[in-house]
C-alpha cells in the first residue's frame, strides 16, 4: 500500500467521485450530478479535496469557502479505510486552507442518524450545536 496523497480533485474525476460517494458516502440518495459537481470545480477549483492512494479515491471532503463561511460536507472515506487518519487528514487541509482564507469558524453537515460521522467531528474537534436545525428546500 503507498502512501495516501492529498488533493483537489478535476474534472476527470467527476464521474469517478460520484461512485465513490454512492459506495463510500452516507444519504447517497441526494441525486449528486456530475453537472453540480462541475458547477463547484467551476466556482472553486480548489474545494473538493480527494484522498489518492496510487490513483484510486479512498477519501472526499469539500470545503466550502464563500467568502463569509467555511462549511465542510460529503465527508467520506472507503469502508476499508476508516480509522487510518484519512478522514482527520483531509479535515486539517480544509481548516488550513479555510484559515488561509481568512476564515475563523468551520461548520460541518452531518446527519443526525450518522453516529459514526459524529466521532468523527468529535474526534477533529468539533461540537454539536444543539440550538440549529437545518431548514431546506429543493429549487427547481
Amino acid at each position: 500500500m503507498s502512501a495516501v496523497m492529498f488533493r483537489s480533485a478535476t474534472y476527470d474525476e467527476v464521474d469517478t467521485v460520484l461512485g465513490f460517494w454512492r459506495f463510500a458516502a452516507e444519504n447517497t440518495n441526494r441525486n449528486d450530478t456530475a453537472d453540480a459537481v462541475r458547477r463547484l470545480l467551476d466556482r472553486d477549483p480548489d474545494a473538493l479535496i480527494l484522498a489518492d492512494d496510487d490513483g484510486v479515491i479512498v477519501g472526499s471532503l469539500i470545503a466550502g469557502w464563500d467568502g463569509w463561511r467555511c462549511h465542510l460536507y460529503r465527508l467520506a472515506v472507503h469502508p476499508e479505510r476508516r480509522r487510518q487518519g484519512i478522514g482527520r487528514a483531509m479535515v486539517e487541509l480544509a481548516e488550513q486552507r479555510f484559515v488561509e482564507a481568512g476564515g475563523y469558524r468551520a461548520d460541518a453537515m452531518v446527519l443526525a442518524d450518522n453516529v459514526g460521522a459524529h466521532d468523527v467531528w468529535d474526534a477533529c474537534g468539533y461540537e454539536r450545536q444543539p440550538d440549529w436545525a437545518r431548514w431546506v428546500k429543493p429549487l427547481g
